[in-house]
């Protein structure tokens, strides 16, 4: 049996990452990466060899990440059941929160949590300037005021959250030989928009992005104005990568936030 093997020195991070894989499982919709072993700082899963997927596996993809999502969470930002405390997104912290917070709709969730626990480090580090964090606070203002909140897709339960990968760049989609299967690897799982999964695959180029999001379409229909909101649903992983790497990434964050400030 070939496995892929992971060691942390943080093993919160290796505990967070199995308990998103397996909320991920149980929902039934996407194929997961298999947990063969874990113990502190170590995990272990089955490998998924990568290959390069066809337009027809990109769209049942899309039609499975739609039932994934549907399986729901109880709220924005909670974590995956069994997982107390702050997750990580790569080496970032991720804030999480296992009591719903009644009043706060996505959008404040997405300001509070997503967007502005990460923009001092990215102003520490240059990557955004005096006038970009500006510009990214004034965008985060418009979020907690709710101008962007917006439905669900049709399947997920508008009473709670979508169930999100929430780290889902195209890299921790795997689609084994002969391009057949989408599977996912690395998440960052919690409660939260399911737009912003579907966005964080157009940040690096997804292949057949167009023809995942047909098949998410087809089985649970996006909320109208979808496309006018995924520079905003891709915020919060430009940020985390210019508060971890810094570079060009802050750039982009605050000319994406300038669309909505």
């Amino acid at each position: 049996m070939s496995t892929y093997r992971k060691t942390d020195s943080d093993p919160r991070a290796t505990e967070f990452e199995a308990a998103g894989l397996r909320w991920l499982a149980d929902a039934g919709g996407a194929a997961v990466a298999e947990i063969v072993d874990e113990a502190p700082g170590v995990l272990q899963t089955r490998r998924v060899d990568d290959g390069a997927p066809e337009p027809a596996a990109a769209e049942a993809f899309g039609r499975s990440l739609a039932r994934t999502h549907a399986a729901g969470a109880s709220h924005h930002g909670c974590p995956p059941p069994g997982f107390d405390g702050d997750g990580f997104m790569g080496r970032a912290p991720l804030p999480l929160r296992a009591a719903k917070t009644p009043s706060r709709a996505w959008g404040e969730f997405y300001a509070e949590d997503r967007i502005l626990p990460y923009l001092r480090t990215a102003v520490g580090n240059g990557s955004i300037d005096t006038a970009g964090a500006a510009t990214v606070e004034r965008c985060a203002d418009r979020l907690a005021a709710g101008d962007f909140d917006a439905p669900q897709p049709a399947l997920v339960d508008p009473a709670g959250a979508a169930r999100l990968h929430g780290d889902l760049w195209s890299g921790n989609v795997l689609w084994g030989s002969g391009g057949t299967v989408g599977t996912l690897i690395d998440p960052a799982a919690h409660g939260g928009h399911a737009e912003s999964d579907l966005a964080q695959l157009g940040v690096f180029g997804a292949p057949h992005r167009d023809r995942i999001v047909a098949g998410y379409d087809e089985v649970s229909p996006l909320a109208d104005g979808w496309r006018e909101r995924v520079g905003l649903h891709q915020l919060h992983i430009l940020i985390v990568h210019a508060a971890l790497f810094g570079g060009f990434y802050g750039a982009q964050t605050a000319r994406i936030a300038a669309r909505y400030a």
